[in-house]
């Protein structure tokens, strides 16, 4: 069976589904119209959607984009509504950062999406955009700006040596 870029989760009282897992980066062209191709594995990962395509906003943390599937977006708005009270500021934050920033961006034929200038000019990309997979979302950088956080990522887990327990919940 071929790798086709999809996990199985629990989602309690439903079936199990399969989730978007976008790993390694990929680095493409961005045209004059801000078209670029979505990596294959990426739009793979996400053929089970009903949104044929990716979302994105701005990063708050990093001049990048966020970009997930709607699937993602789901489960943040589902989180919010349980963790935070209606027209809380914690609420508000969210919708504000996330959903009022997002962009629905289905491809074309080719795999190829518009990229919203608002968008190119928050991650000052330009001719070029890395694609890079952390999981269940992946992120858009200026390659260059790329190197430099990946150097700064590098040095922070070399420091403090973060761990992660890998062991699953008892009955599972």
């Amino acid at each position: 069976m071929a790798w086709n870029g999809r996990v199985r989760r629990n989602l309690g009282t439903k079936d199990e589904q399969a989730m978007a897992l976008f790993v390694s980066t990929f680095i493409n062209k961005v045209d004059r119209k801000g078209r670029v191709s979505v990596p294959a594995s990426f739009r793979a990962a996400l053929t089970s959607q009903t949104l044929q395509g990716i979302v994105v906003y701005p990063s708050f943390t990093n001049a990048a984009v966020e970009g997930c599937g709607t699937d993602f977006l789901e489960d943040i708005a589902a989180a919010a509504t349980q963790n935070f009270d209606l027209f809380s500021p914690e609420q508000d934050d969210i919708s504000t950062l996330i959903f009022a920033s997002s962009h629905q961006l289905a491809w074309d034929p080719e795999g190829r999406v518009v990229l919203p200038e608002e968008i190119l000019a928050h991650a000052n990309i330009t001719e070029q955009a890395a694609f890079v997979g952390k999981g269940r979302t992946f992120q858009l950088w200026e390659p260059e700006a790329l190197k430099l956080h990946q150097a700064e990522a590098r040095a922070r887990a070399l420091a403090n040596r973060p761990q992660l327990n890998l062991r699953r919940p008892e009955g599972k």
